[in-house]
């Protein structure tokens, strides 16, 4: 068993031990080898200026992704190749990106043009090149203060391709990856000045870790407890790093699941889900931005247990199950009934969630994830809502609804799904339900909003759902409501055909209608 932790840093070998190794990868870039040209601003991953691109080997080659460095910890890397801005020169060239940057004028001050060059690099890796749609999405974790994006994004549009030298080129693979992919395979002990690290390769390791070590901190992509440690409100003595335990990486999907390994990050669960599950993968397009994706994992964002993560309405209504696995085998434990309070779980001492299994919603079945905040990219979620809905004719068969941001755990409105169940959907009905559904919730407020407010998103958001899917009935807005400005989701429901029989139509579902799937377009 190996006593360091072995990387690369643009090509140069290193084996990391003692007090180095419970660092920032940024302070280690910056502070230890000199690599000044990584910033660091916030210190929580939001602006993008420690941008570093992570490498990782397989089959004799090394693929790369763009991730914030300061809230990647130095325990975490075993078996990468780090790339910073120093490493995308050759021979003291300045790469295309680099060039088309100071051509269109692309940095003012230059404190976050690193954190872009290495994101547009990135996203030309594996794209012939760039829309403009592309870049504004791949840089939505890159802010600039003083530049303006417009001359950034020109860069990014005229950054000359044919002459970009990718990772590989730069740094040849061979012998470099077959070193990594060596050291992905062993495990690591380290222990050092009271401190503890340990990274299994297998889960039964790490199951036998934890059962040994009460209290141990698991870590995967580690995008919320970096930003906690950095704040100086977490430093803990022993640290397990599940970043090479097999098994833990696979995304699998047959005839009614959708499975994701405890290691699968946001990124890959939101390209597999854009062909399998659209409305999560649309979700997922809002949560953090690119270089957080690359490094959060679904498994850790339900391990966090925050009543506002982004996932977890979703998987709320669709009774996803997260497999446990610890030192007497594996089980399942269906997501509502995993939490017991704020950020407690039934997960036992010994135990470690190795896999999420999302039952997939018919095709007949409405799934709508709603997410608000007070910005659209790079925010954390004020309010966020799931719907699943099955219809039979026009009576609602079943439905499941979870809110976020509204108590100290993910709700369930019981209460309201039984009004909704076995009714036919009315003007009537909605109107009560949605007070309903504002009574079931207990928000708090904070800096991303008041107690009224959510409360009045409780009953909005509700009524949005329902407007969503009336596809042949029109909204008709009740004056002076406080959604205005929001679209549909200040809206009484009313029928196209003005209501000549029945003063409460029922709603029927029109299959051909085009409308915005995800319910998110405007809710920022």
């Amino acid at each position: 068993m190996r006593d360091f932790v072995l990387l690369y840093i643009n090509g140069r070998r290193e084996e990391v031990r003692g007090d180095r190794l419970f660092q920032s990868l940024s302070d280690f870039l910056r502070y230890d080898r000199q690599l000044v040209g990584t910033k660091v601003v916030c210190a929580e991953g939001d602006c993008g200026s420690c941008c570093v691109l992570i490498g990782q080997a397989a089959a004799g080659q090394i693929v790369y992704r763009n991730v914030t460095s300061c809230i990647q910890y130095m325990y975490q890397l075993d078996g990468v190749h780090v790339i910073t801005v120093e490493g995308l020169k050759k021979d003291g060239r300045l790469s295309c990106v680099q060039e088309a940057m100071v051509t269109c004028q692309g940095s003012q001050c230059g404190y976050c043009t690193p954190g872009f060059v290495v994101s547009l690099h990135a996203m030309l890796e594996t794209r012939p090149a760039l829309t403009e749609a592309e870049i504004r999405l791949g840089l939505s974790g890159n802010l600039c203060r003083c530049t303006g994006y417009e001359s950034i994004i020109k860069a990014g549009m005229e950054s000359d391709v044919a002459q970009l030298e990718r990772a590989n080129q730069l740094f040849p693979p061979a012998p470099m990856a077959a070193d990594l992919e060596a050291a992905a395979g062993q495990s690591v002990r380290i222990e050092h000045a009271g401190k503890l690290f340990f990274k299994p390769v297998t889960v039964a390791e790490a199951v036998a870790f934890k059962a040994d070590h009460a209290g141990c901190l698991v870590i995967a992509g580690g995008t919320d407890l970096g930003v906690v440690m950095n704040k100086g409100k977490l430093s803990p003595t022993v640290v397990m790093s599940l970043t090479h335990s097999k098994g833990l990486h696979s995304s699998r999907v047959d005839s009614q699941s959708i499975s994701f390994g405890a290691l699968v990050t946001l990124a890959e669960m939101e390209s597999f889900c854009s062909r399998f599950l659209p409305e999560m993968s649309r979700l997922l397009n809002r949560h953090g931005s690119p270089p957080i994706r690359n490094a959060g994992t679904l498994a850790g964002n339900i391990a966090n247990g925050s009543p506002i993560g982004d996932t977890m309405p979703g998987l709320y209504v669709l009774n996803a199950e997260i497999e446990l696995t610890g030192k007497t085998g594996a089980r399942r434990v269906n997501i509502n009934e995993f939490y017991t309070g704020y950020r407690k779980t039934v997960m036992k001492p010994d135990e470690l969630i190795t896999a999420v299994h999302i039952p997939l919603p018919a095709a007949d079945d409405h799934y709508r994830l709603i997410k608000i905040s007070k910005r659209y990219d790079l925010d954390i979620s004020t309010f966020s809502a799931a719907f699943w809905m099955k219809m039979s004719g026009e009576v609602i068969e079943s439905i499941r609804i979870a809110y976020g941001g509204v108590g100290p755990n993910i709700l369930r409105l019981r209460k309201t799904e039984a009004l909704l169940t076995g009714k036919p959907i009315t003007a009537d009905l909605i109107d009560e339900a949605a007070e309903l559904a504002a009574s079931e919730t207990a928000p708090i407020g904070d800096v991303r909003g008041g107690k009224d407010y959510r409360l009045l998103l409780g009953e909005y958001v509700l009524r949005k759902f329902f407007a969503e899917i009336a596809g042949e009935y029109a909204l008709a807005p009740s004056p002076g409501t406080p959604g205005e400005g929001w679209g549909e989701g200040s809206a009484e429901i009313t029928s196209k055909s003005a209501t000549r029989q029945n003063p409460h139509p029922t709603l029927s579902r029109n299959t051909g209608r085009g409308t915005n799937p995800s319910g998110n377009g405007s809710d920022h």
